[in-house]
């Protein structure tokens, strides 16, 4: 799950009224609108009971292939805390999961929970429910015709991909320290796209350092453990940009939704992200807002270079 911003043009069958002025800044899919006409009720923080009883058959094979798949891909590439967490929390290989049963290994371990959501949220109520402790994941699952590409995150993704790292104490303070500081600038569009862009670059698409790794790192971030093709080009193609973490060089980095990334930023540990807690997100924000951005590919002569990247296959259109 992350936050994403879109023009509103949706409507609320079955929905608390409530809800209505709360999702007008959520990005509008057609998987969403079917949940509403379908009459799912949504509370107030837009989460949802998880409706076990709408899982079918092909629902659960299609998590039984997923999970299989990524398990046996992740021996070897996934950072240890990853391994340990989905052993942890011992996610059922041959069907989606009951949120309730994850919860009770999850809460006990650090604090969190998970909560069903019918797809991507609005910025301030993701962002309070992380301040809170409280990770939104999609209830639904993809087809099998999307098993290796989708447009927006569904329960696989955000369960398997986002929830095992939950249960490490650093990663999961730091989760609950993004979520804070991004309620602090919520009011500036500017400070919460370059905010999206550590989420990005870190929970969604980061690496971390590890000797027993491939090429010494390994993958962490939920958009590349729950990706096949991403597991494997985010280590091993030399393509991609790997460079050093720096928390500013990372806020002022554009990036690709569509493809790919052209730059992954690798840390050292999960404390190095945690300093996020001791940061003025207002200051912060009115600091980068003076200085320039870089494009996705970009090197700089200040960076920490691991892997400059040959670019190859790259589009030349604009980042986001």
């Amino acid at each position: 799950m992350r936050p994403i911003r879109a023009q509103p043009a949706l409507h609320l069958h079955g929905s608390n009224p409530s809800v209505q002025s709360l999702i007008m800044s959520t990005v509008v899919t057609a998987k969403l609108q079917e949940q509403f006409d379908a009459g799912l009720e949504t509370r107030a923080d837009f989460t949802i009971d998880q409706p076990l009883q709408r899982y079918g058959q092909v629902d659960h094979a299609v998590w039984q292939q997923l999970y299989a798949r990524q398990s046996a891909l992740l021996r070897g590439r996934a950072c240890d805390a990853f391994v340990a967490g989905l052993g942890k929390i011992a996610l059922p290989a041959d069907r989606v999961p009951s949120f309730a049963d994850v919860n009770r290994q999850l809460k006990p371990a650090t604090g969190w929970e998970i909560v069903a959501v019918p797809g991507l949220v609005p910025d301030r109520v993701f962002f309070e429910h992380l301040a809170n402790r409280r990770f939104p994941v999609t209830w639904w699952m993809r087809r099998p015709d999307q098993l290796d590409y989708l447009q927006e995150p569904d329960c696989f993704h955000d369960l398997f991909g986002h929830v095992p790292l939950l249960i490490d104490p650093v990663f999961a303070d730091y989760m609950q320290a993004y979520g804070r500081t991004a309620l602090a600038v919520a009011d500036d569009e500017a400070a919460l796209a370059r905010l999206a862009r550590l989420y990005w670059y870190t929970v969604e698409f980061g690496l971390i350092r590890d000797p027993r790794g491939t090429n010494g790192l390994s993958i962490y971030g939920a958009g590349i453990v729950s990706s096949k093709g991403e597991s494997l080009y985010s280590l091993e193609s030399a393509a991609p940009n790997r460079l050093g973490f720096d928390l500013e060089r990372v806020m002022r980095t554009k990036y690709r939704i569509d493809m790919f990334q052209k730059t992954y930023f690798v840390i050292d540990d999960f404390a190095q992200l945690f300093a996020l807690a001791d940061v003025d997100g207002r200051a912060l924000a009115d600091r980068l807002a003076a200085l320039p951005e870089f494009a996705a590919g970009a090197v700089l002569d200040t960076d920490r270079v691991l892997h400059r990247g040959t670019g190859e296959g790259w589009p030349v259109d604009a980042d986001a």
